[in-house]
């Protein structure tokens, strides 16, 4: 487990919260924008996909509530993932209810073999188009999970965001979104200034919170919103997962 400089991963007293990445590997996503690919090029890391229990080292010592982000390396929900490695992952998770455990993916079609998710975890879904929103709003609708989020991150192409985007949101349960930049920022790749707002309108209409990362500055200036989602957890419930 390590700190991590990934600005929405933050603890509820507003330090940095941690990522932790368990299961090991070349993630066989292949995107091209992924920066953990050119690692284990550049230094030769070993690529065989697997469960590494100690990457849970640390989570002990954690003496205040914290957030943890999961599979910051990996894509956690793809096939090519055990489904005993994935037990193993919810109940560690359900070992620290006071921490708050998030996950994120693109492959929202398999979100629903484990709904529903523990309490202290939030699940949220990449978009970088408009077929990615589609499925990601269809999929997260079915899921039961305390938040259930949106990262736009990175944005590549343009999302259509009607107003009757709003309901969409509200219906699928999401109470999070995210919005980011492909980094190194370039005129290439960043979206125009009205796709932005569009995304921050429909949260708006759907009084969802937004967090806009650091990289949006070039288009949005210093003036970020960087909310964190309301949670609705109660007191630690049992969400049926035991190992």
């Amino acid at each position: 487990m390590n700190r991590t400089n990934i600005e929405w991963v933050q603890n509820p007293d507003g330090s940095q919260g941690c990522t932790c990445n368990p299961i090991k590997g070349y993630c066989p996503m292949a995107c091209p924008y992924c920066y953990a690919r050119r690692l284990y090029n550049r230094f030769g890391w070993d690529k065989t996909i697997r469960y590494d229990p100690s990457a849970w080292l640390g989570l002990g010592n954690l003496r205040k509530p914290s957030r943890i982000f999961v599979g910051s390396t990996m894509e956690l929900f793809g096939d090519w993932v055990k489904d005993e490695w994935m037990e193993e992952i919810f109940g560690k998770i359900q070992e620290y209810p006071q921490h708050t455990f998030i996950f994120l993916t693109k492959c929202p079609e398999n979100l629903h073999r484990w709904s529903p998710f523990p309490a202290n975890a939030y699940i949220g879904v990449s978009v970088t188009n408009q077929e990615q929103y589609d499925d990601a709003v269809k999929y997260l609708k079915v899921v039961d999970a305390t938040v259930k989020f949106l990262s736009f991150e990175p944005l590549l192409e343009y999302i259509k965001m009607e107003v009757k985007i709003a309901s969409e949101l509200k219906n699928a349960g999401i109470s999070w979104v995210i919005a980011g930049l492909q980094t190194p920022y370039s005129l290439k790749t960043a979206p125009k200034l009205s796709e932005v707002y569009g995304i921050i309108e429909a949260a708006d209409r759907a009084s969802i919170p937004v967090f806009l990362k650091n990289n949006l500055k070039p288009l949005l200036g210093e003036n970020l919103r960087q909310e964190m989602p309301r949670e609705r957890r109660g007191p630690w419930r049992n969400s049926g997962w035991c190992i």
